[in-house]
């Protein structure tokens, strides 16, 4: 999306801070942080807030803080698993719900847990996304509090990554319930702030800890960690972002329209992939769709596509976009299975993507329609 002026005259304004901030965050980023989430019922204080300078790095501390085999639902966002390999945590993935991704079964969950401990493993740390990337679905709550409930009855401190949730696409009608509001005391919430609020080049994420002693000490060695690692939040970029986390008129109304407008376009590329005989759950959030091309496997087969890294190469050079497969999100590499961006049925260009964001019909604009129409050709041949 284009950068809102606003951010960008703020982020100008705040150009001539030399100093990065505090390992952490400063005090207006973390008091900015405190105020978005109590507007959405997880109340704290700021001194309970961590920012880094991206996801990567302060999921990193985040599990070295806790230390552990930490569990993942599969499929799962595609730094996940490396993350914890960095580290030398042993990782496990956990099967997801048929309704949804982001959140293990819980009783799949259960299950992986009590085989980890009885091979000598120390199952210490889930991490899931009730907004999931990448499958592009919302939780329903029930299943959502089964899976806590597992996850906390069998001793695990859970890491809620929440960083689509103001991207759903039809807020009014999805209950969208935070593993922080039913498990206060045992959940760790995590915000990449360039899934709504930022743009991607101006990287900042958020984290909120309970407010315990152990998680006390658990930000204590999160900022540790942080500090070892010299991941600071550029002084500008802090500006910008707590700008942003107070969501003024203007930042609200982008989010809104950002929201709406991948609605449709996601919409229609999902209608597209189904109609080649593909199956994807229908997008509920973010900019991208999650597709099973297994039942074209024949006919991928006669095109040299018999796996997930095959078929990422194949529609990434069909579609003129990068199409991860399901291998780089956890999935078997059998199988047939790829996240798709909407991302470039938006505009090639600045200006295209700016009159995108604008248009009350943009799957009427010339270069939308265009831009869906080679989207659904590529996945009409493989019928």
């Amino acid at each position: 999306m284009p950068v809102l002026p606003e951010l960008a005259a703020v982020l100008a304004a705040a150009s001539a801070r030399t100093r990065p901030e505090p390992p952490g965050g400063g005090p207006v980023l973390r008091e900015a942080a405190r105020g978005y989430w109590d507007r959405r019922g997880l109340h704290g204080t700021a001194g309970g807030i961590a920012a880094a300078p991206g996801a990567q790095p302060l999921l990193l501390a985040l599990i070295g803080a806790h230390g552990g085999d930490v569990l993942m639902p599969r499929p799962c966002p595609a730094a996940w698993m490396p993350q914890a390999r960095l580290l030398g945590h042993p990782a496990y993935h956990v099967p997801t719900p048929a309704e949804c991704g982001g959140i293990p079964d819980p009783y799949a969950l259960l299950e992986t847990v009590r085989r980890v401990r009885a091979e000598g493993g120390r199952p210490k740390l889930l991490l899931l996304s009730v907004v999931d990337d990448p499958t592009a679905t919302v939780a329903l709550p029930e299943l959502v509090r089964e899976a806590c409930e597992a996850a906390v009855d069998e001793g695990l401190h859970i890491i809620s990554d929440e960083t689509w949730r103001d991207t759903v696409h039809r807020p009014r009608d999805t209950v969208l319930l935070s593993p922080a509001e039913m498990c206060p005391d045992d959940v760790t919430v995590l915000a990449d702030l360039s899934g709504a609020l930022l743009p991607a080049a101006w990287p900042v994420a958020v984290a909120r800890f309970p407010d315990t002693a152990r998680a006390a000490v658990r930000h204590a060695r999160t900022l540790d960690i942080l500090t070892a690692l010299g991941a600071l939040v550029a002084g500008p970029v802090a500006h910008a972002a707590a700008h942003a986390l107070g969501e003024p008129d203007s930042v609200r109304d982008r989010i809104q329209r950002a929201a709406a407008l991948n609605t449709e376009v996601a919409a229609a590329a999902h209608r597209a992939v189904l109609g080649s005989g593909a199956l994807a759950r229908p997008p509920e959030a973010g900019c991208h769709l999650y597709a099973d091309l297994g039942p074209l496997r024949s006919r991928l087969a006669d095109l040299g596509v018999t796996d997930s890294m095959e078929l990422e190469e194949y529609l990434t050079d069909r579609l003129g976009a990068p199409a991860p497969g399901g291998h780089r999100f956890g999935d078997e590499l059998g199988a047939l299975r790829v996240r798709l961006g909407t991302g470039p049925l938006l505009g090639a260009t600045p200006q295209q993507r700016a009159e995108s964001l604008a248009a009350a019909k943009p799957l009427e604009l010339a270069h939308v329609a265009r831009a869906l129409d080679d989207f659904a050709a590529v996945f009409a041949d493989l019928r």
